[in-house]
Order: C-alpha cells, then structure tokens, then sequence
C-alpha cells in the first residue's frame, strides 16, 4: 500500500515516515502544498495524510483541488487545530478522517486501515493468491513449504499484482507504485523485474504464472 505524507514540519514528517515504512507502508514525503499538491494528482496512492498549515499551498484548498479533479484517495487530516469549525471544514472539503497533533502512533495506523477499507482497499497482512502467500514481515513469497525472499521492487510488483488480481496491471501502474511518479527509470525496468519474479515462482515450483497481454500489461493465471 503506498502512502502519500504532506507535512511541514520536516522531523515529524521523517518520524511517521519511518514508522510507516517499518509497517511496510510505501511511503513519499512532501513539505509544501505545491510539491504534495503535484504528488497527489498523479493518483498512485492508496491514502494520503496531509497537513492543513503548509506553505505554498494549504492542506485545505489541496484536498479541494483533487477532489475536484475527481480524485477520490482518503485523506487523512493531520493538523494542530483542534476546534470543531476547523474539522467541520475539513470534512466538508472532502477528508475522511480527522486528526489531531499530537497523536499516538498506533491511532494513526488505525484510521489508515479504517479509511481505506471504507474505500475498498485491504491491506491484507499476507496477501495470497494461488498457491502463493506474501509474507510481509520477510518480504518473501511462500509456497507449500518452500519459500523465497524477493527484492523490495519484486515484492512490491507481485503484491501488485496479486492486488488487482482479475485485472491487467499496466506498465504505468507498476511506473507509478513502484518506482515512483517524480523516478526516472525506464519502463523496460519493469520487464527486467517480471523476469526476476517468473524465474522465482519457477524455483518454488508454484502453479502461479505471470502472463504478458502485449502491449498491455501483465496479469497473473493459475488460482485454483
């Protein structure tokens, strides 16, 4: 799942952060209102928490600017204003949630998972599909009793995958969710990284396959 943090206070920004990513969360950081604003309208996250007070651009008039643009992530408000009025406006702009510095860790998580399962995401804590599980914590994939441990972008590729499971996934939507909006990397990146992962389910012997719609995407076959 890939988080979106607008936040200008640099040392609570690098701390969530953290903590996010050692909870597997996928994390981009921005600072102002403009460079989050631009993260944002790429529509690659999964959720974004946002500041209201920020310079360049406030969180307020950036949630209502994707809104408009018929974005629909949930957003998490994260502000030292804790009047009702304020979350009233908030809310009204098109937040899902609310919350208010300072703030515990575990209350954070907590609404993240709340707010995207409302909107049809799970974060599902070992993704399966087939006869293969994800094991977050390892960053390996598991089948019967063998496994293997993936490389970050691998990891991130088959949870992808797994994820739109039914569906083609893009060379875009890897792009986007994997490398990054503002990365640079090529897109024959993303057939390299497809090679890596059909080479390791062939290792566990996995009746799951990685299949090319050409010029597409990629989509994944052998659930029973």
């Amino acid at each position: 799942m890939k988080i979106l943090l607008v936040e200008d206070e640099i040392g609570l920004a690098e701390a969530v952060g953290s903590i996010l990513k050692s909870e597997k969360y996928d994390v981009d950081i921005c600072n102002d209102g403009i460079s989050g604003l631009e993260a944002a309208l790429t529509d690659q996250y999964d959720c974004i928490l946002l500041d209201i007070m920020l310079p360049g651009m406030n969180g307020l008039d950036l949630l209502s600017t994707i809104r408009v643009k018929e974005i629909e992530t949930p957003v998490l408000l994260l502000t030292a204003r804790s009047e009702t009025e304020d979350k009233i406006n908030g809310l009204d702009c098109g937040a899902d949630d609310y919350l208010t510095k300072p703030f515990s860790m575990g209350e954070l998580l907590a609404r993240i998972r709340a707010a995207t399962r409302r909107r049809g995401i799970v974060h599902d804590i070992n993704p399966k599909y087939g006869d293969i599980i994800l094991d977050l914590k390892r960053d390996e994939i598991i089948c019967g009793s063998n496994s293997v441990v993936l490389g970050r972008k691998e990891f991130q590729m088959l949870e992808l995958l797994i994820s739109n499971a039914g569906q083609i996934t893009t060379k875009e939507q890897f792009m986007n969710k994997v490398w990054g909006y503002n990365d640079e990397s090529e897109y024959n990146n993303v057939e390299v990284y497809i090679s890596f992962l059909r080479k390791k389910l062939s290792m566990l012997h996995s009746s799951v396959q990685i299949k090319t719609r050409r010029g597409i995407g990629y989509f994944l076959d052998g659930a029973k």
